[in-house]
């Protein structure tokens, strides 16, 4: 029989040890987070900024769940714009009159209002047509937020109106001298409206400059309607920058760099009194509305789904985490729509109301 040797008895176990730590390492190595470029932000502000865009979502998919199962007329809302809508509504000043920042909105709204403190009830109340809706006592479309005690001006369904609108408390803001602005936002389609064009020259009147920032949710659709077959500029953009506006155009779908963008152009505002422009070039998840089918649309980035996977391979969340997050907003969800439900609808008499400040009857035959 041969004999092994003492030797190289010990050699082979060597190179079985040292086998197994390279193994090892290359499996912890496979295990580590990924080095993802955050900006500079806090883990507690993107782990934040997660959790209002996923609770966005929620709720704009329970709307389209209560419009399918007949419980409202219409549906329009903002899934694929919750990494541009989150971000603005986290940095808004929010607040009541002059000083705080006035915000016109469109009707893809909701993430920012999420991430202001909206309720999903109240959102749902709109939705259903109830009369304790706070918005609008039930009597307008979905995501036609009016909210006084943040400066959230009526969200109008005639496209584009808002633009010169919020020129309006732009120059209260420049009289009070108080760092506030207005912020205004819509769709790429209704910049063909001469409401834009008219905000754009508003704003920017050498020597009479409005504290504004002024954005564009590009989606690239007006309905049905293809941008690239409606617009000659390469960019909406390049319009503002026509009225020597600060211009930008960022990718919507990466909340890192819309609160990066959005956070250098208010302290612009703020600092200068002179507008600022951002095109952001987002998604649209579900068609334009209930009108042209709310039925998902193949091939779009989701920017909720996306930002989650960068912050898991980041280590900064859990599987098990992001999935509680979801669990928990879907019941919220709900409880919010079983509550909705067991609510009046409006009255005809309540017609007349709210039309003027402090409830004044408005009923022209009592005059």
């Amino acid at each position: 029989m041969k004999k092994t040797s003492v030797s190289s008895s010990k050699k082979s176990a060597s190179a079985n040890k040292a086998l197994l730590i390279k193994k090892t390492k290359t499996t912890e190595k496979a295990k580590a987070p990924a080095k993802i470029n955050f900006g500079g932000l806090s883990k507690e502000l993107l782990l934040t900024m997660h959790s209002h865009m996923v609770k966005s979502r929620v709720l704009e998919e329970r709307l389209i769940k209560i419009y399918r199962a007949g419980e409202s007329f219409f549906w329009i809302g903002g899934p694929g714009e919750e990494a541009w809508g989150v971000p603005l509504g986290m940095l808004a000043k929010k607040g009541q009159g002059p000083e705080y920042d006035y915000l016109h909105l469109h009707y893809r709204c909701s993430p920012t209002l999420i991430a202001m403190g909206l309720d999903m009830t109240d959102s749902i109340r709109l939705m259903m047509n109830r009369a304790t809706d706070p918005n609008t006592g039930g009597r307008n479309f979905s995501n036609h937020f009016v909210i006084p005690q943040w400066n959230i001006a009526p969200v109008t369904s005639p496209l584009e109106v808002q633009y010169p609108i919020a020129c309006g408390t732009a120059h209260v803001q420049k009289r009070t001298g108080k760092k506030a602005i207005t912020i205004v936002t819509g769709g790429d389609a209704g910049t063909a409206e001469g409401d834009f064009a008219s905000s754009l020259i508003l704003a920017s009147r050498k020597g009479q400059e409005l504290p504004m920032l002024i954005t564009v949710q590009n989606n690239k659709w007006g309905i049905s309607t293809c941008y690239d077959g409606q617009h000659g500029e390469t960019f909406i953009a390049d319009r503002a920058r026509a009225f020597n506006i600060k211009s930008q155009v960022i990718n919507g779908n990466d909340p890192v760099e819309v609160y990066l963008t959005l956070k250098e152009d208010m302290e612009y505002i703020r600092k200068t009194g002179k507008p600022a422009f951002v095109e952001a070039m987002v998604s649209r998840l579900y068609g334009h509305s209930s009108a042209s089918g709310a039925n998902p649309i193949q091939n779009e980035v989701d920017p909720v789904k996306e930002f989650e996977m960068k912050l898991l391979k980041a280590g900064l969340l859990k599987e098990s985490e992001a999935k509680e997050i979801w669990a928990t907003f879907e019941a919220e969800g709900v409880r919010a729509t079983e509550t909705a439900r067991a609510e009046g609808v409006p009255t005809p008499e309540s017609i007349w109301e709210h039309t003027y400040v402090g409830s004044e009857n408005a009923d022209w035959r009592k005059f």
